[in-house]
């Protein structure tokens, strides 16, 4: 190469720069984008991944178009696939975290309406979403995991927001975790379920062996996890070496997500999130989000939320779809509100606090994306659906925060009323 050819702005816009490179300068514009505009929307009081998803919109096809642009279009392809391992990374991560912030004592404390609020709010999305597609003609497998999609909750947000409030400590808040961690575990297992019958194309003894499977992985994989694993993070904690505590629980969460899938034939998260589960009973519980969280938040789960812009291409849907995705908005505010509120109440919650829970489960979040991510890798769902999931998410995400805040005032007299010992505040 001669030295002209070797001048940063020759080698810059001729094209020429290595995918190493290009990885370089699209990572960084995409963490620059998506922190700024997460530091934005709680400007606005809104939750940091709504910023993170807007960030993903606008740099991807529907609006900038970021990785066609002439710089990065010779490595498109590559660029493509090594965001979305980076982001399948996130996904798992980020299950593990959601698994490890799980407390046992949250569960029990919040008892019957946690179970009744969390079932009902799985179940009554899950039929609002198949109906509805189903009305505008889509196929019945399509239906049924737009209903799957709906059934998630992302209660990071409105965990968010009660604090803010001073309310998370309230019955409300506590019933809200509880039913949250119904809504998780029941939730991934029909995702899980979904996944491994779609796939199987069998029926009789194949579908019972997957079930077998799935059963033996989840069972085997908690008892045997919690006999060895807590133990085993905190044998290497005290090893001598720079964070080999973090890299045994990266290695656990790893080898987690692959037994899922290989052994359970369950979707991966599910093992990531069982790890999770498991790692709670450890002492070292909070030392290992805190060493996760820098990793999760700082760099993978941002690639994760802003790659989802970065194949959502909202310029596809028509008009139909654009009714169908508005609709599905209003089913998905309304399947969480009446499912939940509904359990709440048949749980002994007054119909004022049963509300409240209602609206606080209403916002899908990251989970929600996940399991659209889920559904578009398997060939479920096509860019349309998931376009719309997109939509779904983000309406969702933003009317929460204001929703439960009009909720709770309208009658905090009943909604502070304080409910067992105060619930461990780590990173909700």
């Amino acid at each position: 190469m001669t030295p002209a050819r070797q001048a940063v702005p020759v080698f810059l816009w001729e094209g020429d720069m290595s995918a190493t490179l290009v990885l370089f300068l699209t990572l960084s514009i995409v963490l620059l984008t998506a922190k700024g505009l997460g530091w934005l929307s709680t400007r606005f009081d809104q939750p940091a991944v709504l910023g993170e998803l807007l960030a993903g919109l606008i740099l991807g096809p529907t609006v900038l178009g970021l990785l066609g642009w002439p710089i990065f279009a010779e490595h498109h392809e590559t660029m493509q696939e090594t965001f979305h391992l980076l982001a399948e990374l996130g996904v798992l991560v980020l299950m593990f975290l959601a698994g490890l912030e799980i407390e046992p004592e949250e569960f029990f404390r919040s008892g019957a309406v946690a179970v009744w609020a969390g079932v009902s709010g799985v179940v009554v999305p899950l039929v609002l979403g198949a109906l509805l597609a189903l009305l505008f003609g889509y196929p019945g497998l399509e239906a049924v995991f737009i209903g799957i999609i709906l059934t998630a909750t992302s209660v990071s947000i409105s965990a968010q927001t009660l604090m803010e409030l001073g309310y998370l400590r309230s019955k409300v808040g506590i019933a809200l975790l509880g039913a949250a961690v119904v809504d998780d575990v029941l939730g991934i297992l029909i995702l899980s379920l979904f996944v491994a019958l779609a796939g199987a194309g069998s029926t009789g003894a194949g579908l019972v062996w997957l079930v077998v499977r799935m059963v033996l992985f989840l069972v085997g994989g908690y008892v045997v996890g919690r006999a060895v694993l807590p133990r085993f993070v905190e044998w290497m904690d005290e090893i001598p070496l720079a964070e080999s505590m973090v890299a045994a629980v990266l290695a656990i969460m790893f080898i987690y997500g692959w037994a899922a899938e290989t052994l359970g034939a369950v979707a991966p998260i599910t093992g990531t999130f069982l790890a999770g589960l498991i790692l709670t009973q450890s002492r070292l519980q909070h030392k290992i989000a805190d060493r996760l969280f820098p990793i999760a938040f700082g760099f993978l789960v941002p690639v994760f939320l802003v790659n989802i812009g970065l194949n959502a291409n909202l310029r596809v849907l028509n008009q139909q779809q654009w009714l169908f995705g508005g609709l599905l908005v209003l089913v998905a505010v309304l399947g969480k509100v009446v499912g939940c509120g509904v359990g709440a109440r048949l749980g002994g919650f007054e119909p004022r606090a049963a509300f409240q829970l209602g609206v606080g489960m209403i916002s899908r979040g990251e989970v929600g994306l996940i399991v659209a991510t889920i559904g578009l890798s398997q060939g479920v769902i096509g860019a349309d659906i998931f376009a719309v999931t997109v939509l779904m998410v983000l309406a969702t995400t933003l009317l929460t925060p204001p929703l439960l805040r009009w909720a709770l005032r309208l009658s905090p007299e009943e909604v502070l009323e304080e409910s067992g010992e105060p619930l461990p505040l780590h990173e909700l």
